[in-house]
């Protein structure tokens, strides 16, 4: 297991940082009060490759390795403060774009996976309903065959970037008398005739716009249906565990920023005559922010070696995402009281890192669904 880079991954995380730096995050503290989109952001890492990263050439993307397109994760989240956006970025990557690729026809493939990797369009993951959350298969939203296809009748809530998503990847029970077995998949059309979307106001990630999908006798033709009727299940399964394992990828890098941001502080902050940095209680929690910083980017790149090397990484994945989650908001928080009331203070948007960490340690699986992934394949 090597875990050292080549220059020409460097390069990479080096372009990213400066794309993020230098297109990234304009007017961030307005769109985080109104929550909008950051759309020019979005189609910068669009022609920058990043959404493509690890999509073959001949869909539209980059075809760099798990490892190479992990590096530039961490980049996009050290060089970018609006988390909403990052989060964005690698959820469309990992829980859209990679089903597509892993079980879409080559025809699917060809029509989706060239838009949505330039950011021309926008995915949004439609799996959670008002009664199935961490019961993920208890789903009420169904798919009737009819003629030529079927049609899909549901709400689908808490879905990042369903006011804005130009497709949506929808769950839906086809055979409801076969439990879970009778899941599908389908490739939905945000505009298509009976489909609409409602925002609703949350938290943090406010750049991230939020909202249900409401499918109202929505026409989906046979061959926008993702896999075989009744695999619904098993394709959530596995790109879930890819999803699990990446879509906090970006922490890191916004981890190491809040680190290194405390430590300009510490030094330059004076108080009883000298630098806050001098106290045990200050130093001790940057220490701690480093300590968290350096074990998750070693569970991390671990999990983008397996991964790249296509080896089971279940329990891996539901380690790195539960540590991830939690180090981000317990480092915002150090973040926080570092700064002091400075850190409370909007206008400094260190607080806005604390509102955001919250979300990581619900969506994907909450920390207490990823603790009992864990349990199990411990064999509890």
């Amino acid at each position: 297991m090597e875990f050292s880079w080549s220059e020409e991954q460097l390069a990479r995380k080096r372009e990213i940082v400066d794309l993020a730096q230098r297109e990234l995050g304009r007017n961030l503290a307005e769109r985080d009060r109104t929550g909008e989109f950051d759309a020019a952001g979005w189609k910068s890492c669009g022609d920058a490759g990043l959404l493509g990263s690890f999509i073959p050439t001949e869909y539209g993307g980059r075809g760099y390795d798990v490892p190479t397109t992990i590096l530039s994760l961490e980049g996009l989240g050290y060089g970018c403060r609006d988390n909403g956006l990052t989060l964005a970025v690698n959820g469309q990557m990992w829980s859209i774009q990679e089903p597509i690729l892993s079980y879409g026809t080559e025809d699917q493939k060809r029509r989706y996976l060239p838009k949505l990797c330039s950011g021309e369009w926008r995915g949004a993951h439609g799996m959670t309903e008002a009664d199935s959350g961490s019961d993920a298969f208890s789903l009420s939203t169904a798919a009737q065959a009819v003629p030529g296809g079927y049609r899909l009748h549901g709400r689908k809530t808490c879905v990042g970037l369903a006011p804005i998503a130009d497709i949506g990847l929808i769950f839906a029970n086809t055979n409801p008398a076969r439990g879970q077995w009778g899941i599908s998949s389908f490739l939905v059309a945000m505009d298509a005739p009976g489909c609409s979307s409602v925002a609703r106001a949350k938290m943090g990630l406010r750049t991230n716009p939020f909202g249900d999908i409401v499918l109202d006798d929505v026409f989906v033709k046979e061959e926008d249906r993702l896999g075989p009727e009744g695999a619904g299940v098993s394709m959530f399964n596995a790109s879930m565990e890819w999803e699990r394992s990446f879509i906090a990828a970006s922490f890191l890098g916004a981890m190491e920023y809040q680190l290194e941001r405390s430590i300009e502080y510490a030094k330059s902050r004076h108080q009883f005559g000298r630098p806050i940095g001098r106290f045990q209680s200050v130093s001790n929690r940057i220490a701690d922010m480093k300590v968290r910083l350096e074990t998750a980017r070693l569970l991390l790149y671990r999990l983008a070696w397996m991964k790249e090397h296509r080896q089971p990484a279940g329990l891996e994945a539901a380690i790195t995402n539960l540590y991830l989650a939690e180090c981000f908001a317990a480092s915002s928080f150090d973040s926080v009281r570092n700064h002091g009331a400075l850190g409370y203070l909007e206008e400094y948007g260190i607080e806005r890192d604390l509102r955001d960490a919250v979300g990581g340690v619900i969506y994907s699986g909450t920390s207490d669904i990823q603790r009992n992934l864990i349990a199990r394949h411990l064999g509890l």
